[in-house]
C-alpha cells in the first residue's frame, strides 16, 4: 500500500484515534497523520499509508484552511470550550467594523504564542502535561503566516472566521489574540479544517474502513496535494540512475527540491539540489519494488 487518505475526522475523536483505526486494519503496514486536530475539531486529516509516511514533512508545508467559531465575552485556560471557561468583563460590545478591522490585522507573517495546553515539548515533556500538573509553562512565540482571513459571521457574542494559514498555526490562539485586541476575550467553540492545500472536506471520507481493501480503495496519489513543489517527469534513463542512488543533472530547474514523477503522474522520488550545482540527488525514493 502506498498513498494518502483524506479523512473527515469526527468530533470527539483524537487524530490518534483515526490513525489507530486505520492501523488496526492495515497492520503491519505503517500509518501516521500529517497535522493534528484536537478532539473538538472536525475536518480534513491526512493519513499517509505505507511508504507515504515518509512524506509527512512535505505535507506539513502545504497550507491549511479552517472555519472557526468563537464566543466572545469569555476566556479559557485551554483557549477553547473544553477548558476552564470563565466570563470576561466586557465594557462595550465591539461594532462590526471594529471586528472586521481587528481580524484583518492578522493577515501576513507574525509571531504567535502557542497555547499552554498543546503537544509542544518543554524539557522533554508535553506542555499540556506540565500545565495539568499545575506547573508554570512558558512557550516561545513562533512565526506563522496567515494567507487569508475573513469574518464569515459576527453577531455578538458569536464570531465565525475563515482562515488559510501555514502549518503550525493554532487557531484557538488566534481567537485568543483577537479577543484580547477586542477587549472581550474569546473562546473557540467549534473548528472545522475545510482543506489542506487543494484537498477539501467535501472530498474526504469517513474513517469507517472494515477491510484492507476499503483502505486501499480510498488511497490517493500524493502528487496533486504537493503542488507547492516543482514536479518533473523523469525519463527511463533518469529513473535508472536514481533507482541506484545516483545523482542526475537538471539544468532547467531553479528549485532546491523537486518531485520526480512518472509519465503516469505517480511519485517516484524526492530530489535535492547538490550544493549550488545543476545536479540533484535522491533523498526519498518510492520506485515500485
Amino acid at each position: 500500500m502506498f498513498g494518502l487518505l483524506n479523512i473527515n475526522k469526527p468530533a470527539g475523536w483524537t487524530s490518534r484515534d483515526v490513525v489507530n483505526r486505520v492501523q488496526r486494519i492495515v497492520r503491519p503496514v505503517k500509518t501516521g497523520h500529517a497535522g493534528t486536530l484536537d478532539p473538538l475539531a472536525t475536518g480534513v486529516l491526512i493519513v499517509p499509508v505505507g511508504r507515504a509516511t515518509r512524506l509527512t514533512e512535505y505535507i506539513h508545508t502545504v497550507s491549511k484552511t479552517y472555519v472557526a467559531k468563537f464566543e466572545l465575552g469569555k476566556t479559557s485556560d485551554t483557549e477553547d470550550s473544553e477548558g476552564d471557561v470563565k466570563l470576561h468583563e466586557v465594557d462595550h460590545i465591539p461594532e462590526n467594523r471594529v471586528v472586521e478591522r481587528v481580524v484583518a490585522g492578522f493577515l501576513g507573517k507574525q509571531q504567535q504564542r502557542p497555547p499552554v495546553y498543546s503537544a509542544l515539548r518543554v524539557n522533554g515533556k508535553r506542555a499540556y502535561q506540565l500545565a495539568r500538573q499545575g506547573e508554570q509553562v512558558e512557550l516561545a512565540p513562533r512565526e506563522i503566516d496567515i494567507f487569508q482571513i475573513t469574518v464569515r459571521h459576527y453577531e455578538y457574542p458569536e464570531l465565525i472566521v475563515e482562515v488559510e494559514c501555514s502549518s503550525g498555526t493554532y487557531i484557538r490562539s488566534l481567537g485568543r489574540d483577537i479577543g484580547e485586541l477586542l477587549n472581550t476575550g474569546a473562546v473557540m467553540t467549534a473548528l472545522e479544517r475545510t482543506a489542506i492545500g487543494s484537498w477539501t472536506v467535501a472530498e474526504a471520507v469517513a474513517p469507517d474502513f472494515d477491510t484492507p481493501q476499503d483502505v486501499n480503495d480510498s488511497l490517493l496519489n500524493p502528487v496533486p496535494l504537493l503542488g507547492n513543489y516543482e514536479q518533473l517527469v523523469l525519463n527511463e534513463q533518469q529513473q535508472g540512475e536514481l533507482m541506484h542512488g545516483r545523482r542526475i543533472s537538471l539544468q532547467d530547474s531553479d528549485a532546491e527540491e523537486v518531485l520526480g514523477i512518472s509519465q503516469d503522474g505517480e511519485l517516484l522520488t524526492v530530489l535535492n539540489r547538490v550544493e549550488q550545482s545543476d545536479f540533484f540527488k535522491p533523498v526519498k525514493n518510492f520506485f515500485p519494488s
